[in-house]
């Protein structure tokens, strides 16, 4: 057994279950110390937005009182990480330095060098796969490339068979005496201040390992069920909410993929239930696989004949899409909800991004760039993946003539207005059969309500029939050439 110590770089693995490369360095047996680089430095990375820095300053305290417990001290750091990996490692007398890869060419570019340069200095680098459930590029079709469709991406993925359960935490683990030290957390200036703007999802998020397996524990007990039919409901609770715990790897797809198919396979569970969240989870690989082909992914359109289309440059309708006060309730509740809490449903993800592509005639990459800044689960391939496909200029997209009425969208998906009470309150006192569109109540019933349109609560920015023809005008044109 060797008393040379080992190094653990943390990415966006932040858990101590189901990480191999923890697990290699505990069978090693050798001292361990762990590292966290915190890297706005190095080419192609993309910083991350407000909310998942926030998220990560949580997360990144949680991990360390899991480490505590083993002896094994967290290192943090700030800058490039080519530079700074290497440093530590040979200020530890470090022999070996395992790490989980990320997804994104960028990342992987950064991988590669930081891997050399140990590699260099004779150091032996232990490299895994923990942040998807198959290696960047190891899903192929029957043409030998990534499929380029959704469905057809899934069923080949499923057909690998070295997906293997997850690991455990390790049992033995021994820390480093006298580690060097790091920077302090404060000093990356990850959380608000003034102002602070944090306190809803303070509120809204509990935040480490063990909220993320609780997380998935109450979600399989109480809300599988029923999943594939209450997953549309913004009001009702069936979604699990995993997406900021999966984003910063305090849990990995692998967990959840198993710990879904044994309730269904116990019977606890309905399996078409099961299969639909599987979907979910498939569908953030498929994003991720495309964002290793697709390094400017947030950037540049898939589908190249969507490179003329005309966009608007509309700074006051896009700063009224961003506040909800566009003046239809669904699109106005949903981001709202995603100021106060860092978050939003699923289909309303869907409406708002609608919305802002199709209605107001705003480049995706505007919504992209507003959803990377405030949700805490901002992830580098699922978000412009689904902006692309909501807009129709990805791989797989939506059809070009698919726009979302927000009004029938508000009836057939919060039918009694919950959803809208709860995050547009000056509606809350309208009847449910107009709280999706207030602008068509009698005078008597707004004032019953408290509703002063354009006072208290904006009137529509455009009025759908209109913007859906302008839409259709301007997608047709973009598709003829």
């Amino acid at each position: 057994m060797s008393a040379s110590p080992s190094l653990l770089w943390f990415r966006d693995d932040l858990r101590l279950a189901d990480n191999p490369a923890l697990t290699a360095l505990a069978e090693a047996g050798a001292p361990v110390a762990a590292l966290y680089v915190f890297d706005e430095d190095s080419p192609g990375l993309r910083p991350l937005g407000g909310a998942a820095k926030w998220w990560l300053a949580q997360s990144l305290r949680a991990l360390r009182a899991e480490l505590e417990q083993f002896g094994i001290p967290l290192i943090l750091c700030r800058g490039p990480a080519t530079r700074l990996v290497p440093e530590v490692a040979a200020a530890l007398g470090a022999a070996r330095v395992a790490f989980n890869g990320r997804s994104g060419a960028q990342a992987a570019k950064v991988d590669h060098a930081v891997a050399a340069r140990l590699a260099a200095e004779d150091r032996q680098v232990l490299a895994f796969c923990a942040h998807l459930l198959h290696p960047p590029g190891s899903v192929r079709g029957g043409a030998g490339r990534m499929p380029r469709t959704f469905s057809a991406f899934q069923r080949a993925a499923m057909k690998d068979r070295r997906l293997t359960p997850p690991l455990g935490a390790p049992n033995r683990l021994k820390g480093m005496a006298h580690p060097p030290e790091g920077e302090a957390l404060d000093s990356f200036g990850l959380e608000p201040e003034h102002p602070d703007w944090a306190g809803g999802l303070r509120t809204a998020w509990t935040v480490g390992e063990k909220a993320a397996q609780a997380r998935l524990s109450a979600f399989i007990r109480e809300d599988l069920a029923g999943y594939a039919g209450g997953r549309d409901l913004p009001a009702a609770d069936h979604v699990s909410r995993l997406s900021p715990h999966l984003s910063f790897g305090e849990l990995s797809p692998r967990q959840v993929l198993f710990a879904i198919r044994h309730a269904a396979d116990a019977g606890t569970v309905p399996g078409s239930d099961a299969d639909k969240f599987e979907a979910e989870i498939y569908w953030r690989e498929f994003s991720h696989h495309l964002l290793a082909e697709v390094p400017d992914l947030a950037r540049r359109n898939i589908q190249e004949a969507f490179d003329p289309f005309p966009w608007r440059e509309c700074p006051g309708e896009l700063k009224a899409w961003q506040k909800g006060r566009t003046g239809y309730p669904l699109i106005d509740a949903g981001l709202r909800q995603l100021w106060q809490t860092g978050w939003m449903h699923n289909r309303v993800r869907m409406a708002v991004a609608s919305f802002l592509t199709k209605h107001l005639l705003i480049d995706w990459r505007e919504g992209e760039a507003w959803f990377w800044d405030t949700l805490v689960d901002a992830d580098a391939a699922s978000n412009p993946a689904s902006w692309q496909w909501v807009a129709g200029s990805g791989l797989d997209a939506a059809p070009y003539f698919r726009i979302f009425n927000p009004v029938t969208q508000g009836e057939k998906f919060d039918p009694d207005g919950t959803y809208v009470r709860t995050f547009v309150p000056e509606l809350a006192r309208l009847p449910a059969r107009l709280i999706h569109k207030p602008w068509t109540a009698d005078a008597d019933t707004l004032a019953a309500a408290g509703v002063r349109l354009g006072i208290t609560y904006p009137r529509p920015l455009v009025d759908h029939a209109a913007a859906r023809e302008r839409a259709l005008r301007a997608l047709e044109s973009t598709r003829k050439s």
